[in-house]
């Protein structure tokens, strides 16, 4: 369905309307949660950064196992086969690569050992309950919905970009070379998104799929928002 709008007589479909609902959930990204606040504005301790690395960890161990739930539940293959590339991303293809592997050697410039990172001392209960959350919504509802989940990586480009400028004018005693995850995602996320935007699109041309769409992405703020919550409570200074 389409609608005249405007006095120089621009259409706007149902399609664009749908996109701006989901643009506009950038207005609860968790850029905008006063721990990404201070943080951007070089206001946070070592601990609490250190904190904040050791618990996103476990957010970015997670990501693989999201999306081979909704791979598992897809039965479109090409989406199947562009899907893929998120867990190579994460998992590598070898020992020593991808976005894993990546997170834990930015531990280890901000002083943690890997073994501290990935057996979890650090982690707090908040944390593990929202990402769970997650990673139990892409296996149990519909792939599309999982799919749409993952739109908040349309706004996370600028948050990437925020970050590491940020944390190489605020906390210098990180060595450069750990900040690497960063700097790949402002090349992978863009791409992401853009699949997963087409993908919901092309999915979701009802008013009941969009609105299903719209609060899969509202859960996923939440579960970023629940845990940035956990994080800053755990580590107050």
């Amino acid at each position: 369905m389409t609608v005249t709008s405007g006095t120089a007589g621009t259409t706007r479909t149902d399609a664009d309307g749908f996109v701006e609902r989901l643009r506009a959930h950038s207005q609860r990204y968790h850029d905008q949660h006063p721990f990404h606040v201070r943080m951007n504005a070089g206001g946070l301790s070592r601990r609490q950064i250190q904190g904040w690395i050791a618990n996103r960890f476990y957010y970015q161990e997670n990501i693989p196992r999201k999306d081979a739930a909704i791979i598992s539940n897809c039965p479109d293959i090409d989406v199947r086969r562009r899907w893929i590339r998120r867990i190579v991303d994460h998992d590598g293809t070898a020992s020593g690569e991808g976005g894993i592997e990546a997170w834990l050697r930015l531990g280890e410039a901000a002083g943690l050992t890997r073994a501290e990172v990935r057996d979890h001392r650090h982690l707090v209960p908040g944390v593990r309950f929202a990402v769970d959350a997650y990673v139990n919504f892409a296996r149990s509802r519909p792939w599309v919905e999982a799919v749409a989940s993952s739109l908040t990586e349309l706004f996370a480009p600028d948050l990437m970009a925020q970050r590491l400028a940020a944390f190489e004018r605020w906390y210098s005693w990180i060595d450069p070379a750990g900040l690497a995850y960063f700097r790949a995602r402002l090349d992978q996320a863009p791409r992401d998104c853009e699949h997963a935007l087409e993908v919901v699109t092309a999915y979701c041309r009802s008013a009941e799929s969009q609105a299903r769409a719209v609060e899969a992405l509202s859960f996923k703020c939440d579960v970023l928002w629940s845990l940035m919550d956990a994080i800053d409570q755990s580590y107050p200074e």
